[in-house]
């Protein structure tokens, strides 16, 4: 984790690669679909990354001759990248986070296809926060495009 200064006086941005992010998060591959997150500020917003790469197993079914990345995977990487900074967090407070799970997802349009070869940004926000749930606005983007947005929410099971 990195942190800076901005003209204004302490700023915390901050990044984790993927080692912390296996850290934070249950998941391992296949299912893992974000690599890195930046420009982390608390738990109120993140840009999480993700490489898509044809290598991955869903491009053998979704579409053989015009692979694209599912969109429920896209959402799944947005609620991913929010669910890591939302235990990140947590790092700590005198409850530690056990699990992190995925709960809804609402207002989901798909704009563009992705495909191999694409980064994939995850911009999140926060919308809200009452006790161990979380709500986030996610946008997806591609070389500055935007190509899904969502909103997320998370409940984290504290110990």
């Amino acid at each position: 984790m990195s942190e800076t200064t901005g003209e204004g006086g302490p700023t915390s941005l901050e990044a984790v690669d993927i080692v912390e992010i296996l850290e934070l998060l249950p998941h391992r591959y296949p299912f893992l679909l974000v690599d890195r997150i930046r420009d982390i500020d608390g738990d109120r917003s993140c840009v999480g990354i993700k490489n898509v790469t044809f290598n991955e197993p869903q491009f053998t079914g979704h579409f053989p001759t015009r692979p694209i990345f599912p969109g429920v995977m896209i959402c799944e990487g947005m609620a991913q990248t929010a669910g890591a900074i939302c235990v990140l967090a947590q790092r700590g407070a005198k409850k530690k986070p056990e699990q992190v799970f995925f709960m809804t997802m609402d207002k989901v349009k798909f704009r563009k296809p992705v495909q191999p070869g694409d980064v994939l940004e995850y911009r999140m926000t926060k919308l809200n926060q009452r006790r161990a749930m979380w709500w986030y606005r996610g946008e997806a983007y591609v070389d500055g495009t935007l190509v899904a947005e969502a909103e997320l929410s998370a409940m984290l099971v504290l110990s």
